[in-house]
């Protein structure tokens, strides 16, 4: 799964520790996904989606195998 998470993130500056507390998760676990080593809970979609103020859709892709 592709996502927009570090794009994002330079648009609002902010780091990967302020989104985590965002989000209430650690600053390894947004790594984690903006590397594409780890696949968000929906819930985590969402709340990244919503701190960021876009639709689920526009942060993650879901890739075709």
């Amino acid at each position: 799964m592709k996502n927009n998470i570090r794009v994002e993130r330079a648009i609002k500056k902010i780091t990967q520790q302020d989104l985590a507390g965002l989000c209430g998760v650690s600053r390894q676990t947004i790594n984690a996904i903006e590397t594409e080593r780890f696949v968000p809970s929906t819930v985590l979609a969402l709340k990244i989606s919503r701190v960021f103020g876009k639709n689920v859709n526009d942060m993650f892709l879901l890739e075709e195998e």
